[in-house]
């Protein structure tokens, strides 16, 4: 306790400009680099399939997937980037409001 202060004031901290930038920057960065890992890992060439009733056999499908798992693994880069920006922007308002 000094001079100009009391025990109940305290200054609350404040983040720099710097942390402040790189949160939603890497945010958009990853969800530019989800998107473009997701478009280019999709699927070009679709399947048939047809139906034999006589074969008495059943298809199974294992490891058949409609998306890759390059494009599931850049959607979920993308996901995490907009979580990160979602999370950012709510710590925004809220300190806007506070204050």
């Amino acid at each position: 306790m000094g001079e100009n202060e009391t025990s109940g004031e305290r200054n609350p901290a404040r983040p720099s400009r710097l942390s402040s930038a790189v949160v939603p920057l890497a945010g958009v960065i990853a969800v530019m680099a989800g998107i473009f890992v997701a478009w280019s890992n999709r699927n070009t060439s679709l399947g048939w399939f047809a139906y034999a009733p006589l074969s008495n056999q059943e298809f199974t499908g294992n490891g058949t997937a409609f998306v890759s798992q390059g494009t599931q693994i850049g959607l979920a880069v993308a996901v995490v980037g907009l979580l990160v920006l979602a999370f950012w922007v709510g710590l925004r308002i809220g300190r806007r409001s506070r204050s």
